[in-house]
């Protein structure tokens, strides 16, 4: 997985049609042939035809000397903007006629692009638009977006949750502003904010469907006045915001390049608050103490449990040499996320999916919401067909949303490094047998089978169409005014 989008992918690299188009359009107003720029640079006319359709990178020699006999400069001919809005529109279609849903109907392509009248050029443009926009939409159904969760999660498996590339871009973004460890101040971010070009605007009237909003154009990012309930607070969600710059990000053409993205922000926005070599630092003292909590983690970088739990697991495999799992559940136990490289025996769908399977009843994830005292971690081991699991885990509560907790945990054999170690609580799960917590005992379902009948609470989200269009989840019209209302005079 890289910054990459999935476009880039399936055309190539863009930049050798935007390079073509503009050594072409500073030929054409020169007044200049093929013929005679290749006599001045020394390069045969096929040549040049080919770098100009983007089907050869010249070197960069010969582009000083193209640069040279055009007059204009090197910075002119490798702008990655095309030179006009009809190149722009040529780029767009030469694109799309070598992506994927323009290549499964099998019709031919356009070769002469050049030949075509500005109106047809922007009508053909215009109807892959419109069948990329419907392609999205088609994909994005239930099936669609458990494959691309599913196939997410496996491959961060693989990688043991830890992404070496991401890493190293928030570290030396952070050590840039000159954080190295401890708690990320609003200033830093901030100020980071601004080395990349950006200024932090706080509003209260963002579209009741996005986090925040980035003005390219103006080089604002606006964001809620106040933390969102349950969420790393306004640091991680400018950085967030910030991300999609650094990794290079295009609009998602898919739904599975959406979360993929998503990910991606997320993971940058934990590794600029709790930065790698502080934070691994923090936790190889505590292995060696036999000290390790997820909330001293926590605590030492003033971020959620949440963002907590989920950066141990970003750093254990490699700095701690541990296997761990990790999971959200709700207050009747179905799975929100989840990771694990230590084989706990997840229950999934006929996909491989998690996303809104119920965890056993006897897991600590579970039997945590049966205490009354939640402001502190919950230990507990739990024998499972898979072996013994110790578990930490603490319950949150979002109000109207409902409460939730966040669990992390580890082989019996590696319990020994954890504080909580020590805990007498122990319960047996034998899921995904049905006989473990799914049928209620002989004695309830004789009392009552046949004599009840409930009415059952619709979720909403089981009704709730999965987000369409450029970015998932956004009305584009809310947004646009949004940016038209708030952005400066001109």
């Amino acid at each position: 997985m890289t910054p990459t989008s999935a476009l880039q992918d399936a055309f190539g690299d863009s930049n050798h049609l935007i390079r073509g188009k503009r050594i072409r359009f500073y030929r054409t107003r020169a007044g200049l042939t093929l013929e005679q720029l290749g006599a001045k640079v020394g390069v045969g006319p096929s040549q040049l035809s080919l770098i100009e359709n983007g089907r050869r990178e010249p070197k960069l020699s010969l582009l000083e000397a193209i640069a040279r006999e055009l007059d204009t400069t090197l910075a002119a001919l490798l702008s990655d903007e095309a030179p006009d809005r009809r190149s722009a529109f040529e780029i767009e279609l030469e694109r799309a006629q070598q992506g994927v849903h323009y290549t499964a109907l099998g019709l031919p392509e356009i070769r002469n692009v050049r030949g075509l009248t500005d109106e047809t050029l922007e009508s053909l443009v215009g109807l892959h638009r419109e069948l990329l926009r419907r392609a999205r939409a088609a994909s994005a159904t239930p099936e669609e977006a458990r494959r691309a969760n599913t196939s997410i999660r496996h491959f961060m498996r693989e990688k043991n949750n830890y992404l070496p590339e991401i890493e190293t871009l928030a570290t030396d973004l952070m050590a840039s502003v000159g954080h190295v460890s401890g708690a990320v101040t609003h200033r830093t971010v901030a100020v980071l904010a601004e080395s990349l070009g950006f200024t932090l605007i706080f509003v209260d009237d963002l579209p009741s469907n996005t986090r925040s909003i980035t003005d390219l154009e103006n080089g604002r990012i606006y964001l809620p006045p106040a933390s969102i309930p349950g969420g790393h607070g306004l640091r991680a969600l400018a950085f967030q915001a910030m991300a999609h710059r650094v990794l290079g990000h295009n609009p998602p053409a898919s739904y599975a390049e959406f979360l993929e993205q998503r990910l991606q922000i997320n993971y940058f926005a934990s590794a600029c608050l709790m930065p790698e070599a502080a934070t691994a630092t923090f936790l190889q003292n505590a292995k060696a103490d036999r000290n390790l909590a997820i909330e001293d983690l926590r605590d030492a970088f003033g971020v959620t449990h949440e963002a907590a739990a989920h950066r141990f697991t970003n750093l254990a495999t490699k700095h701690l040499d541990l296997q761990v799992h990790f999971y959200r559940a709700d207050a009747h136990g179905a799975l929100l996320r989840g990771y694990e490289n230590n084989d706990l025996p997840y229950p999934v769908d006929a996909s491989g999916s998690l996303e809104g399977q119920v965890v056993c009843r006897y897991w600590a994830g579970r039997t945590g919401f049966k205490r009354r005292n939640r402001t502190s971690e919950f230990y507990q081991y739990t024998d499972t067909p898979e072996g013994t699991y110790w578990e930490t885990s603490q319950i949150g509560d979002l109000g109207n949303s409902g409460a939730f907790s966040i669990t992390c945990g580890v082989k019996f054999d590696d319990a020994k490094w954890f504080r909580g170690r020590d805990t007498h609580v122990r319960t047996v799960s034998t899921c995904p047998d049905e006989n473990c917590c799914r049928k209620p005992s002989d004695a309830l379902a004789e009392r009552w089978e046949g004599s009840a009948w409930p009415s059952a609470r619709m979720h909403a989200h089981i009704l709730s169409p999965l987000p369409t269009g450029s970015f998932p989840g956004v009305d584009d019209t809310e947004m646009y005014e949004f940016l038209s209302a708030h952005a400066p005079e001109l």
